[in-house]
Formats: structure tokens, C-alpha cells, sequence
């Protein structure tokens, strides 16, 4: 239980919550970055330890993802229990030295083990950030507060996937893993002795904040809130469309359209990723500012920006092979401008769903709102989507031979539109059962 009386502290100030809100984003990153980087890593660490293909998809997807996933939960319910800052510099500390373990690591046995700590200690990092984001921004702020959060991811990929490869180059892997471990420590200094933790339910008007009695409870409540249960589902679908395109693009160009692969991931990163990344932040600034003077654009701006990036995927996946330009002797397909218009507008749905999320639960549950969300993302996105994807373009491969990926990355187009159907829905079920939260979110 948690006090959040009159004679709670007042909030924070500005430079405060703004540099919070920096330092949060740059633990992201830095997350993100270890996460990516592995796939530059690839290659140097089979041939050193003579591993198979398949071993490496274990430490560089599934054995991540499988340890983040399990361990989401009790993470989120923890961020609820106790001091979030303290609880993110604790996790930063041990991913920076857990990261550096992976540097140490004497075999590959050694090394599964090491990327499985790295998810673990990793765990309560999102649901713990997005929760204390609720505390620091007030509602009608706080959409464009989380895209800045989660725009830092995708910049943090183009980083990991340009200079990261150059790193592994120079220096090698063993050395890679350290310099980007060692920033997490950095981070973890500052939050233990710069952080202030805000009020917990600040901006939510309540005198006290219960906590469940358990969390299968707090799990229990939360599914058998529809509005919550159908926009976390239907992030998780989003996730599962955005991820198995963003896998297989780059095999996508390679096919066809003839590119090199060197060319095909320099240019989904630096035209793809760029313009997802402004799109986060573009669309959380719409939203708070269109919403303040009609709330309902809260709802609206994520169907447009999944309308318009279905339509934009499906002329991408359509388009002719021609060339547009070369630059720098990379030849640019025509294809590619409307990838950059995809990318700008296929993710303008995480920031105002995210902050409609954190208004719809109650502050103590927030953290495991949030940890729900990322587990069935992580599930869906990288568990799901590209796996589905590839045994769907197996599958076409007698009937259209080298373009049967052209047609099942389609795949993304479909979740999209379930999505958006899940959406609706959920706006539907908050209009019925909530309607004054829903003129306050949605309406």
C-alpha cells in the first residue's frame, strides 16, 4: 500500500523529471543495443566456438526471449512492490556485468548461460521505466513521454547494426560485449544516487493505492478487464506484424530485388529504422496535442497509423524492382519510399497505446500491465512473426519459387488488420463498461 495523500512529496521538477525521463531511455537503448548487436556477432562466435546455425538462433532469439518472457511477471510485480529506481539500477548493475560475463565466456555452453542471465536481470527494465514515466508525466503529456522512451530502441538498432558491426570488426566480439555492458553501469551509478522516486498514482487523483493480494490476482483482474485485455492483445499483434516484417526485409530486397546483403541491411536500417523512429516520436506528439482539444484522436491517430501503414506495406511488397538512385554505389529500389512511409507510420500506435494502458489500470498494477504487454509482444513479435513468415514462404515455394517471401510477408499486412479489429473492440468494450474512463481516454 502506498500513500499518496496531500502530504505526499510534491512532484518532481522539470529538469528532474525531463533528465529521468533521459536516463531511462538511454538504459533502453543501451538494452536494446545488447540485444541487436548479437547479430553482427553471429559469425565470429560460430566459427570460434564451432557452433551450428541452429545453436546460434538459441543465443541470439530463443533463449532470450524465452527467460525475458517467463520472467516478465513477477519483474512487473516487483516494479509495483518496491522503489522502481532502485529496482532499475539493481537491474542495470547486474546487465552490465552480465553482459560482461558474455565476454568471458570460455565456451558456448558458458555463453547460452550468460545471454539467459542477461535476460533476466533484463526483465524488469520496461515495466518498471513505463510505470515510473506514468508518475512523472500527467495524462494528457504523457503519450509523447512514451515514444520518446521507445523511440530509443530504434535508433539504438541502427547504432548496434552500423557501429556494432564495425566494433566486432576491429576488436573483436569478447571486447564488443564489454563497451556496451560498461554504459549500464554508468546508468545504474546515477539512478541509485540521482534518481528521486516520484509519488506512485501522482497524477491519478486517488487518496491510496491497493496492492492485489497476489499476482495471479493482479494478473486474473487485469484479463478480466476487456478493455485491457483487447489493447494489450492487440499491441501483441502489431508486435507480431512489425517484427516478422522487420525480420525478413532484409532477405526480402536480397530476393527480390537483387540487392547485396550488406546493401539490403544498410538500407532497411538507415531508411526503415530512421523513419519508424521519428514516427514514434512524431505520433506521441500528435497525440498529446490533438488530444487536448478532442480526446478521441487519442483512438483515432493509432487506426490511422495502422490503416495507412497496411497500405503502404502491401504497395512495398507490390512494387516493380526498378532502381531509383545509387548513393555511394548502394543502389536505392524505388520500392524504398514506400518502406520510409511504412516505417513512419506503422508504429503510431505504441505511444498512445501505451499511455491509454497506464490510464486504464490502477497505479500498483501498472508495472505488471506493462510487464503483460511486453511478455505477449516478446511472445508474438519474436517467438511468432518471423517463424510464421518463414514456414509460410516455405510453404508458397513450389507455386512461386524465389518470390514466395515477396507473398508471405503479407502475413504483416493480415495481423495489422487483426489489430485493428482488436482495436475496435476494445474501444467498444470501454464505451459499455467504463464510459467515463472512456470519455476520458477515447471519447
Amino acid at each position: 500500500m502506498h500513500d499518496t495523500s496531500p502530504s505526499a512529496p510534491a512532484p518532481l521538477s522539470a529538469w528532474r523529471t525531463h533528465g529521468l525521463l533521459f536516463l531511462l531511455a538511454f538504459l533502453y537503448a543501451d538494452n536494446f543495443i545488447g540485444r541487436q548487436i548479437v547479430a553482427v556477432m553471429i559469425e565470429p562466435i560460430r566459427l570460434e566456438f564451432g557452433a551450428s546455425d541452429t545453436s546460434m538462433g538459441l543465443i541470439s532469439g530463443l533463449a532470450f526471449a524465452a527467460v525475458f518472457a517467463v520472467l516478465g511477471l513477477p519483474a512487473g510485480r516487483l516494479a509495483d512492490r518496491m522503489s522502481r529506481t532502485r529496482l532499475l539500477a539493481l537491474s542495470s548493475l547486474c546487465w552490465g556485468v552480465a553482459t560482461i560475463l558474455c565476454a568471458l565466456s570460455g565456451n558456448f555452453v558458458l555463453l547460452v548461460a550468460a545471454r539467459m542471465l542477461v535476460a533476466a536481470v533484463e526483465a524488469p527494465a520496461a515495466p518498471a521505466a513505463l510505470s515510473l514515466i506514468a508518475d512523472l508525466y500527467p495524462p494528457q503529456r504523457r503519450a509523447f513521454a512514451i515514444s520518446c522512451f521507445t523511440a530509443a530502441p530504434t535508433f539504438a538498432a541502427i547504432l548496434a547494426l552500423s557501429l556494432g558491426a564495425w566494433l566486432v570488426d576491429q576488436y573483436g566480439w569478447r571486447t564488443t560485449f564489454v563497451i556496451v555492458g560498461t554504459p549500464a553501469l554508468l546508468i545504474s551509478a546515477l539512478l541509485a544516487f540521482g534518481a528521486r522516486e516520484p509519488v506512485r498514482g501522482a497524477w491519478d487523483g486517488s487518496a491510496r493505492v491497493e496492492l492485489s493480494t497476489s499476482l495471479l490476482a493482479t494478473v486474473g483482474q487485469l484479463w478480466a478487464n476487456r478493455p485491457v485485455r483487447y489493447l494489450i492483445l492487440a499491441g501483441a499483434v502489431a508486435t507480431l506484424g512489425g517484427n516478422a516484417f522487420g525480420m525478413w526485409n532484409a532477405s526480402f530486397l536480397v530476393r527480390s530485388h537483387g540487392l547485396e546483403l550488406r546493401h539490403a541491411g544498410l538500407l532497411t536500417g538507415l531508411i526503415g529504422g530512421t523513419a519508424a523512429g521519428l514516427g514514434v516520436l512524431f505520433s506521441g506528439w500528435l497525440t498529446d496535442h490533438l488530444g487536448k482539444r478532442d480526446a478521441r484522436w487519442r483512438f483515432r491517430i493509432p487506426l490511422v497509423g495502422h490503416v495507412v501503414g497496411i497500405a503502404t506495406l502491401a504497395a512495398y511488397l507490390s512494387w516493380p524492382t526498378d532502381v531509383l538512385t545509387s548513393i555511394a554505389g548502394v543502389p536505392v529500389p524505388t520500392a524504398m519510399l514506400w518502406c520510409g512511409i511504412n516505417g513512419f507510420f506503422m508504429v503510431w500506435w505504441l505511444g498512445p497505446s501505451f499511455s491509454m494502458l497506464t490510464s486504464l489500470v490502477a497505479p500498483a498494477n501498472r508495472a505488471v500491465a506493462m510487464a503483460l504487454q511486453t511478455m505477449l509482444s516478446t511472445l508474438c513479435g519474436v517467438g511468432l512473426g518471423p517463424v510464421l513468415t518463414g514456414a509460410l514462404s516455405d510453404l508458397l515455394q513450389p507455386a512461386f519459387g524465389v518470390e514466395s517471401l515477396r507473398y508471405a510477408m503479407f502475413l504483416s499486412c493480415t495481423a495489422t488488420s487483426v489489430a485493428i479489429v482488436l482495436f475496435l473492440v476494445m474501444r467498444t468494450a470501454l464505451l459499455r463498461e467504463q464510459p467515463a474512463q472512456a470519455v476520458m481516454t477515447t471519447a
